[in-house]
């Protein structure tokens, strides 16, 4: 009798252990049927973008969607998969980059990954943006004063005297910017006059290339009064043009920059804009041109032969 109830109490303890196991699996097969894949932004490229806030996944299903994603998107002959990641979803990051996945670039609240499916092509992805942008300005007074400032954080031991200025914003027109700027560092009102020049150099700020920007302003009246940025700025005045050409510690390029706008000046020529609309894209930007002013164009007409010339 104890060996009967020993050996009923093993059948259904194996019973209840294989009806587990049944179980289980039939949990996963469940989960695998109901598997949702990502699907993604399809572009021009053939390329593929998935959001995670548009698409969101649970970290425990992330893996086997993520591979079952990335085969589905291999047969139907896709090149580049971007996952734009967004800080909530950090988790996601680490399984990316097991399956191949780069970073491409970064923002405050996501990060950006990529990876090149086919095996006979070269990648031709393009790295991310990698030029920084400046706007520096000259902003001359009636009485023939450029606005100038010391910066409080200084790369010199002395007081150098530059033009107001800073990094251009994200979605900013450079000449707003240059407006923006003035403001910001001076409390001065000044409108767009012209583009004077711009430099353009490499392995800057965080290994980026750079280009500086020149915009001619033009004061508001009644802009005598100046008040620093005390945040920024360590002291700002309205400085005789000749006096800041001759200053010892003003940067010789600052000084081409003033000079160059002399030169404008006396000429009649500048670079100013017009707004514009892409064909394609249907996006506005500026186009910037020269125009050489009434002088110059007279000077272009007279050079030119008349029709009647035997030449």
């Amino acid at each position: 009798m104890v060996g009967y109830l020993h050996q009923a109490s093993i059948s259904s303890k194996v019973e209840r252990e294989f009806h587990s196991s049944l179980n289980f699996m039939t949990t996963i097969n469940s989960k695998m049927c109901s598997l949702k894949l990502f699907e993604g932004k399809k572009d021009r490229y053939e390329g593929i973008t998935v959001d995670s806030i548009l698409e969101p996944c649970d970290e425990s299903a992330f893996p086997q969607t993520l591979k079952e994603s990335i085969a589905k998107w291999r047969d139907a002959g896709a090149r580049g998969l971007w996952f734009k990641v967004a800080l909530a979803d950090s988790a996601w990051v680490p399984h990316l980059a097991k399956s191949g996945f780069r970073f491409h670039h970064a923002q405050a609240s996501y990060v950006m990954m990529v990876c090149w499916l086919p095996e006979n092509e070269v990648c031709n992805i393009p790295q991310y943006a990698s030029t920084t942008i400046g706007v520096g300005a000259i902003v001359m007074n009636d009485k023939r004063q450029i606005l100038v400032v010391s910066e409080k954080y200084r790369m010199y031991t002395f007081p150098h005297w530059k033009l107001p200025g800073g990094y251009v914003e994200q979605g900013e027109e450079i000449v707003n910017a240059a407006e923006r700027e003035v403001l910001e560092e001076t409390s001065v009102r000044a409108k767009f006059k012209q583009m004077v020049c711009f430099r353009h150099g490499h392995n800057f700020q965080f290994g980026c290339s750079d280009m500086y920007f020149i915009v001619a302003l033009t004061p508001e009246p009644g802009q005598d009064v100046l008040k620093k940025c005390d945040r920024e700025i360590d002291a700002v005045e309205w400085m005789n043009i000749d006096d800041y050409l001759n200053h010892p510690h003003v940067h010789s390029t600052n000084r081409f920059f003033v000079r160059k706008f002399l030169e404008y000046e006396a000429t009649g020529i500048s670079l100013t804009y017009h707004e514009d609309t892409h064909p394609i894209h249907k996006k506005p930007y500026l186009i910037y041109s020269l125009d050489l002013g009434s002088h110059a164009k007279e000077e272009i007409v007279s050079d030119k032969p008349s029709q009647n010339s035997n030449l």
